[in-house]
């Protein structure tokens, strides 16, 4: 079973007379600043952009110091690192690494660079993770409510001894404590995450609604009903899969819709596509897809911007776009 900590296992005390920079202010970066600031724990911002980038400006008009990446890094006890996963490591090693003392930590929401060995803090440093099981807005949201989103912790160097208590501290500033931290390792996080993330999440799903779409207008449907059908509806689906699973989802619909989906599901996801997903999940752990991503990046991104222009111009997408100016209320 994993190991989970809570609200008792955790004290802020860790943080007390520490500054934490976040490193960059996106989606994730203001709810982690802004939740810390709120639960007592002194927070500048490391910011990359110049003084007219959005970001740059919405953090000071929250009311952060922002500061240069390195000069956060200098004034910082702990250094967040929330920004591309692709420009980490040029960025830890020219603006990070030369402000840190033995003794500072290194925190990361994902353990892509960690993991794959593209960052390398020096022996005297601790390194975790906290990352937050949910975009940043619910991150904001859930603690402004009282609540929390769980979270994943793990120590990756432990250099002080006290990693485990600044980790969960931190955990306990954003929030994470409230609804569970979950322990794991760099390594299964971040395998996990890409998996997840192609396989089923973000690739998996969007091929599936393609398809589906393609099926229905190849057969000579309206593209408006095909729509709803494969994609609108899909929320739907998935909100009963996030309130109760499986099961609390068959409850939900009706029995034809259960049955249905019983009988043909596994002809949709057969053998040969699970087989698929270990060879999508070996190429993950053996480091191919994570060169192939940096090689990527490091291009220009031309096949990449190749891949999202297809998407883009998807029939799915040009239909969804009218049909959703009907129900602004999903804005």
């Amino acid at each position: 079973m994993a190991t989970i900590y809570y609200e008792k296992d955790a004290d802020l005390k860790a943080l007390s007379g520490k500054t934490v920079a976040v490193i960059g202010y996106g989606s994730q970066g203001h709810a982690h600043a802004m939740n810390l600031r709120d639960s007592g724990v002194k927070v500048v911002i490391g910011h990359k952009g110049g003084a007219t980038s959005k970001t740059c400006q919405a953090a000071k008009d929250a009311g952060f110091e922002v500061l240069s990446v390195a000069d956060a890094a200098k004034r910082a006890d702990l250094v967040m690192i929330l920004i591309p996963d692709t420009i980490q490591k040029d960025v830890y090693e020219r603006d990070i690494a030369p402000n840190l003392q033995p003794g500072n930590s290194v925190l990361f929401a994902h353990g892509f660079n960690i993991h794959f060995g593209r960052v390398n803090p020096a022996p005297g440093i601790d390194v975790f993770m906290i990352a937050p099981k949910g975009p940043g807005h619910l991150v904001r949201d859930e603690f402004e409510r009282g609540a929390g989103v769980p979270c994943l912790v793990a120590i990756h160097q432990d250099a002080t001894g006290d990693a485990l208590k600044k980790a969960l501290a931190y955990g306990l500033g954003i929030g994470g404590a409230r609804a569970g931290i979950i322990q794991t390792t760099f390594k299964e996080e971040t395998e996990t995450d890409l998996f997840g993330e192609q396989t089923v999440l973000c690739g998996g799903s969007a091929a599936l609604i393609k398809a589906g779409f393609e099926v229905l207008m190849e057969a000579g449907y309206q593209p408006e009903i095909a729509y709803f059908k494969v994609m609108h509806e899909l929320k739907l689906i998935v909100d009963l899969y996030y309130r109760g699973g499986l099961k609390f989802m068959n409850y939900s619909v009706s029995d034809t819709a259960e049955y249905g989906g019983l009988t043909v599901g596994p002809r949709i996801v057969t053998e040969q596509t699970k087989q698929v997903m270990r060879d999508t999940l070996k190429r993950i752990q053996n480091g191919d897809f994570a060169n192939e991503w940096i090689a990527e990046f490091q291009s220009g991104g031309k096949n990449f911007q190749r891949l999202r222009d297809a998407d883009a111009n998807h029939p799915v997408e040009k239909v969804g776009a009218e049909l959703r100016k009907m129900m602004p209320w999903i804005k």
